[in-house]
């Protein structure tokens, strides 16, 4: 199951709106195939398991990280390739709650005179899959919010001077985080100021995780980069249903995906961005600010996952903060994580938090 696990991460960011499942076939002690979900969300990785395995898959045993699909979408199910294949022994490591599947899936595989076992790596599995889970239960792709900060928490001095408060092998790691997710997303006002283009270099990874900008007046360069590569790389933008309709169109000519979200206040509703990104098939979205759009997601409590980059510089009061005003009054309002990872990389320090018991989708 580790090897599943392990291959299943490889289609991680490539392949929503499907999960990112590994599939390993073994037989006598030796395995015969192999295969994760490929890039688009097909064909799936039992199917390519399969594919290697071939007459070697009868009597076998195949090892799953998520429960075989069981409904006819544009590929035949798993669950009757399986079956099939002559297949013996099905381990699945946690069940798809996807409601089209949700436990037929095995209930097809055993009405067949399948042996399955449940459960193991379910616990890696449900992380590897929590973006899938949460668009299948909640309508929203899961989110991780990125900042990258002095020791005091500013992301730049007072005079907006903020390249680079991280080294080199930070900003690296950054980007091995880009390509693990669907899309990258920023505030309007990050990209009026840095001009960023939000995709993955020096990595010599040929795919691209789609872009996304909020911005309720859609008053972006329109010789920025993010417009010169909208044809090139998928380019999503996120705007009140008041912005200017030709706008709207301009962007939509240069190659841009427009989404229309309701807005509250000056703002555009994070909770209905979340939505609509859902709707438009992202399970995993990798957010790295600015500060007024930071605050609203925890404000909002739609945060799963938090990364933060510390360097050994402090910068002071006068500094930008990485995160906006959040109108907390009392520290019991304060969204609260859970520490899950803390490393060195290079002279900087990684930590990874995670969704607190008490917080919900």
């Amino acid at each position: 199951m580790g090897l599943a696990l392990s291959l299943g991460r490889r289609g991680m960011g490539r392949v929503w709106p499907n999960p990112a499942v590994g599939c390993v076939i073994v037989t006598a002690g030796r395995i015969v195939g192999r295969g994760w979900t490929q890039d688009g969300g097909r064909p799936h990785g039992e199917t390519e398991a399969l594919a290697q395995a071939g007459a070697a898959a009868r009597g076998a045993t195949a090892y799953v990280t998520l429960e075989p699909c069981s409904h006819h979408g544009k590929t035949p199910p798993c669950a009757e390739a399986l079956i099939a294949a002559g297949v013996a022994r099905v381990v699945v490591a946690i069940t798809d709650s996807d409601a089209r599947v949700d436990g037929k899936g095995i209930a097809m595989l055993r009405d067949a005179g399948i042996t399955v076992d449940l459960g193991e790596g379910a616990e890696e599995a449900a992380r590897d899959h929590a973006g899938f889970f949460a668009r299948t239960e909640l309508g929203r792709p899961f989110l991780t919010l990125k900042l990258a900060n002095s020791f005091d928490g500013r992301i730049a001095t007072g005079t907006g001077e903020s390249q680079w408060i991280t080294g080199a092998q930070a900003r690296r790691e950054v980007h091995a985080m880009r390509s693990r997710h669907d899309a990258v997303m920023v505030g309007g006002g990050t990209a009026r100021k840095d001009d960023p283009s939000l995709t993955v270099r020096d990595l010599g990874i040929a795919h691209q995780p789609a872009r996304v900008v909020v911005s309720r007046r859609l008053d972006l360069p329109l010789m920025g980069q993010l417009a010169r590569t909208a044809k090139e790389v998928p380019l999503i933008l996120c705007h009140g249903m008041d912005a200017d309709s030709m706008l709207v169109q301009t962007w939509r000519d240069l190659g841009a995906t427009l989404l229309a979200c309701r807005a509250t206040g000056s703002q555009l509703d994070p909770g209905d961005v979340l939505q609509q990104l859902g709707s438009h098939g992202l399970t995993r979205v990798f957010c790295e600010g600015g500060g007024a759009l930071a605050a609203s997601l925890l404000e909002s409590d739609l945060v799963d996952d938090l990364v933060g980059f510390t360097a050994g510089v402090v910068i002071g009061a006068e500094g930008l903060p990485g995160i906006g005003a959040m109108g907390l009054a009392r520290l019991s309002e304060a969204p609260r994580f859970v520490l899950r990872e803390s490393r060195v990389v290079g002279p900087d320090v990684l930590q990874v938090w995670t969704r607190g018991q008490d917080m919900n989708g």
